[in-house]
């Protein structure tokens, strides 16, 4: 590994493994759905023959706890075997919106029993690969907050109650950092969310109000876990340990209406919502998610690439990019197929196919971003990048 890199590879790999209770009561599985989990050890030789040594994949907690306190591990050793067996580093999604059928979200039970299951998952890994786990404890706080909280879309389908269902999954993110810690003093922390831009199509001040507080409470859920914000619920700055930022080509957005066009002038760069978040936090952060459907892969990868390439060179400590999700899958709502990823669903032979694009992309933003940063020898510009972002 490179000497302060937390990845053994830059460019990560990243399985899906959402496993939510759609509002139509059906479950979820993204792991079953795209096969990774009969094919785990094929995936990631697979992945490390395009230089992905390290990659995301994900727990599925409502299958290894379906009673309180009994694991069975049965759905989650073979995928832990394959990947120790073939020496690819994973950060491991502990509960990616799915969490066991009985379970009151809404109440103190739920924080203890996560808090618990992530002990004994941290434990587990620990024991099995006899290396410190990378554990991120909940997958996108915020997003789950406004698509589980306010919209209804996923469990657990409520309406208006998106602030509520952030502080009670803030809450559990702090227990479970601190039970980790616990068994595993070693282990690394990973928080993952959403990073947005919100702007008001116009300069009247109730706009331009609005927007801005919009685009605030994008940080709600770290500013708790770090004690910033709502110290009640225990956070504390060591539980903000690594920074997961996941962005999409609609992640910036006019207040109440359309996504910004890019390359409109109120398009912010990637480079400079990086930034903001490293000046705000000062902790190490990786692209935890970025991706693009059909036949803009590439340029997607191409302009965040890029931005990052900037972003390190003035100072942000920009750790990896993980393609997500690195292959095809079925949609949540429609299961049509999403064509997303750099390997397609499986054919009757069990081969995934490669987007060769994709791929052909991946190897020259490897070769550009194997050079290290300029880091300290532009701190002022980095601070320059900061006062730009208010």
């Amino acid at each position: 590994m490179p000497s302060g890199s937390l990845f053994q590879s830059f460019f990560l790999a990243g399985f899906e493994c959402a496993s939510q209770k759609r509002r139509d009561g059906r479950r979820l599985d993204l792991v079953v759905a795209t096969h990774h989990d009969r094919l785990a050890e094929e995936d990631y030789r697979q992945a490390l023959a395009h230089g992905l040594k390290t990659a995301r994949d994900g727990l599925r907690w409502h299958r290894i706890e379906r009673l309180p306190g009994r694991y069975d591990w049965s759905s989650f050793l073979p995928t832990l075997h394959a990947a120790h067996r073939t020496g690819v580093q994973v950060v491991w999604d502990l509960c990616h919106y799915g969490y066991p059928d009985g379970v009151d979200i809404w109440g103190a039970a739920f924080v203890d029993r996560f808090a618990r299951f992530a002990a004994a998952a941290a434990r587990l890994v620990r024991e099995e690969t006899g290396a410190p786990p990378m554990l991120a404890p909940l997958n996108e706080i915020s997003y789950w907050a406004w698509a589980g909280g306010d919209k209804g879309r996923f469990a657990p389908s409520a309406r208006r109650r998106g602030d509520e269902l952030k502080r009670q999954l803030a809450r559990a993110a702090i227990a479970a950092a601190e039970a980790i810690r616990a068994v595993e003093p070693e282990a690394r922390i990973v928080h993952t969310d959403p990073v947005i831009r919100v702007t008001g199509k116009t300069r009247r001040p109730h706009e331009v109000e609005a927007a801005r507080a919009h685009h605030e409470a994008q940080y709600q859920a770290w500013d708790m876990i770090a004690g910033r914000l709502a110290p009640e619920l225990g956070g504390r700055p060591e539980h903000l340990d690594v920074l997961g930022l996941n962005f999409y080509p609609d992640n910036q957005w006019f207040h109440g209406g359309a996504t910004i066009p890019f390359g409109h002038h109120l398009y912010w760069p990637f480079r400079r919502m990086l930034a903001e978040v490293h000046g705000r936090y000062g902790r190490p952060l990786f692209v935890a998610e970025t991706g693009a459907e059909g036949s803009s892969r590439a340029a997607w990868l191409t302009y965040v690439a890029g931005e990052v390439r900037a972003a390190r060179q003035v100072g942000v400590p920009v750790e990896g990019i993980c393609l997500y999700p690195l292959l095809d899958y079925p949609g949540w709502e429609d299961e049509r197929h999403c064509e997303v990823g750099l390997f397609g669903l499986p054919g009757p032979d069990g081969a995934r196919p490669v987007h060769a694009e994709l791929a052909q992309e991946l190897r020259r933003q490897q070769r550009l971003l194997d050079q290290p940063p300029r880091g300290a020898a532009q701190q002022a510009a980095l601070l320059h990048l900061v006062e730009r972002t208010g």
